[in-house]
């Protein structure tokens, strides 16, 4: 008998040639085989929940296997990081839609290809004496700012629960965010404010009220979005349509991979594990992510009337679509197969 020969008659050295064999054809076909790796840099303005599927997205390696090196730069503020990408120091950007739809009034040359978070996620959270809307009559709330469309839309879901501003109530301003609005919150400083999951989980366990969601109010609001130059995508087409394909798989994989996506969120966003669980229930539950990364086009709609009403725009306000160019992301899908 031969000795390279086992005792049902099967070659080892022939099973070694075909496992080569297998193996040539799948690194042949991986997208990033033959591609250099162009680093790729993402401005973000804050290391939070919402913006998780970047940090699955670079953890899991699915920017790696489009053949591109995303570095997810922390900027302070969606303005710095619209700077950035005007600048050409970010080739993407994740503003909110109010601030994407004023560039481009004034000139810039930017669009919006894709949605990140596709709905209001904050909810408003009372001091431990403040259990419903009525109870804020008089009081002062806080907010993360006072001129951006989200604190807009703050005053337009208070308004719907009868309160006007500034007749019934104040706001004061808290720069630094979510962890400076629950010290001011926990000190008796104000009465009340917005915060997105997990912070608002977080608050709620602390004793403090929810009041009430944002989406009771406003169900439909592209919250987040994911923009770039126009000029500079036209001549990367290629590249962004990678990019994009990358974050629709981060996407559909946080969908299809609950206990693993918690985990990366967990630690990545170093979240208590109950919180991240929370998170991704609310978030998955609410179809805050898009699974393949589209524009809430009635959401953005509704940002847009909330920037009307902010910059107090006079006559009809432009369609969405003079701010959206979803053809990278139609591309992307059309290689990897729509799911949603």
């Amino acid at each position: 008998m031969n000795l390279l020969t086992n005792r049902r008659g099967t070659d080892p050295v022939r099973i070694l040639y075909q496992c080569l064999v297998i193996l040539v054809i799948v690194v042949l076909s991986c997208p990033s085989y033959g591609q250099e790796r162009v680093k790729f840099p993402v401005g973000v303005g804050s290391k939070v929940l919402g913006f998780g599927p970047l940090w699955v997205g670079w953890k899991q390696g699915f920017f790696d296997r489009q053949g591109i090196d995303v570095q997810l730069v922390l900027v302070r503020g969606a303005d710095t990081a619209v700077q950035a990408l005007v600048g050409g120091s970010a080739y993407v950007a994740i503003p909110a839609p109010d601030l994407v739809i004023g560039s481009v009034e004034r000139g810039l040359d930017l669009v919006m290809i894709g949605g990140l978070v596709n709905g209001l996620t904050h909810a408003i959270m009372g001091g431990k004496k403040y259990r419903t809307y009525d109870d804020l009559r008089g009081t002062l709330i806080g907010s993360q700012t006072l001129t951006s469309g989200i604190t807009f839309v703050l005053r337009r879901v208070l308004k719907a629960k009868g309160l006007e501003y500034p007749r019934d109530y104040k706001l004061i301003s808290f720069g630094g965010g979510g962890p400076e609005i629950f010290a001011a919150l926990s000190a008796g400083q104000i009465a009340a404010a917005p915060l997105a999951p997990p912070l608002n989980f977080a608050v709620e366990e602390s004793g403090f009220n929810l009041i009430g969601w944002y989406r009771d109010v406003l169900p439909n609001y592209q919250l987040n979005v994911y923009v770039v130059d126009r000029s500079w995508a036209e001549k990367h087409r290629s590249l962004l349509v990678r990019f994009m394909k990358a974050i629709v798989l981060a996407k559909r994989w946080i969908y299809e991979n609950r206990e693993p996506a918690i985990d990366i969120l967990s630690k990545e966003l170093k979240l208590k594990p109950d919180h991240a669980r929370k998170g991704w229930e609310y978030y998955i539950g609410n179809r805050v992510w898009h699974p393949d990364a589209e524009v809430n086009m009635e959401g953005l709609q509704n940002a847009l009337q909330v920037y009307g009403e902010q910059t107090q725009v006079k006559g009809p306000l432009p369609t969405p679509g003079r701010y959206v160019d979803q053809s990278y992301l139609k591309e992307a899908l059309k290689e990897l197969g729509s799911k949603s």
